[in-house]
């Protein structure tokens, strides 16, 4: 397998400068979005253990929960299935002024359900026809809509699968689907070169984040992000704070006793603290 263009890692200090200049911007973007009604899409793919989840948390650290909200939707119920495909995202698609991001997508059928043979080849033949034709209605409806495929080498995914299972935080991350992508590391890279033949068009382009280096691939993610999307500074309106009003003499608080407070774990660290100096 041919290795990728090696790339230096930002050093930590030039990463957290930019990544604060870059979140700045993305609260820009909340605002505008809030302003004028704009409807966006992120759609966020990939290979597992490929970077996505920790671009989404950083894309989303200071934006509002009623504005930009996570979408990760779990495997389809029965009655879902009997769905037309789209059916279940559509209901999480945006209303005027809010984001979505999709963590993983309809894309499924394109991946996991292809490799896997969670969908029939009739089913599989139907999604690359009908998906450019739906991406277009929703962009023709108004929605920006951004593609981006998280890209990461065998031996790196490797890698953060075996850190993954050492680490008693994130073992959860890993899935009987996890480690079978593993073993069908080439299926799943054709099932990938053949969803771009057919759904990377002009319309709907997918954009390749090269993600080996997670700090890196966060900033040129959203980095890029923010070059398509055409907002603009929202006047903000000026806030004071009041002074507070002296004490009218009226109000005394109830004794503590007679609430329950949490124990004060954190005086007990500090005390072990002093011990251990």
């Amino acid at each position: 397998m041919a290795k990728k263009h090696a790339t230096m890692k930002l050093k930590n200090s030039v990463y957290e400068a930019e990544l604060y200049r870059l979140q700045a911007e993305l609260v820009k973007v909340q605002e505008w979005t809030k302003a004028t009604g704009a409807r966006m899409v992120i759609i966020f793919e990939g290979r597992d253990a490929a970077g996505k989840g920790g671009t989404i948390k950083r894309l989303t650290e200071y934006l509002s929960s009623r504005t930009a909200r996570v979408t990760a939707l779990p495997a389809p119920t029965e009655r879902e299935r009997s769905q037309w495909y789209y059916q279940r995202y559509i209901a999480h698609l945006p209303a005027a002024g809010e984001i979505v991001i999709f963590d993983r997508s309809w894309y499924n059928r394109a991946g996991v359900e292809r490799v896997m043979g969670f969908c029939t080849p009739q089913e599989y033949a139907r999604f690359m026809r009908q998906t450019p034709m739906f991406e277009e209605m929703l962009i023709e409806d108004g929605i920006l809509l951004r593609k981006y495929w998280f890209s990461v080498s065998d031996s790196e995914q490797l890698k953060r699968f075996r850190s993954r299972l050492k680490d008693p935080l994130r073992q959860w991350k890993l899935s009987s689907m996890d480690l079978e992508s593993i073993s069908r590391w080439e299926d799943y890279s054709r099932a990938k070169d053949e969803m771009l033949v057919h759904t990377d068009i002009p319309a709907s382009p997918w954009f390749i984040v090269e993600s080996d280096i997670k700090k890196n691939a966060r900033i040129n993610m959203i980095s890029h992000l923010l070059s398509t999307i055409p907002y603009t500074d929202v006047p903000e309106e000026k806030i004071e704070l009041p002074d507070r009003p002296a004490p009218s003499g009226g109000y005394d608080r109830p004794p503590r006793e007679m609430s329950t407070y949490v124990p004060d774990h954190a005086a007990v660290l500090m005390g072990d603290r002093e011990k251990d100096l």
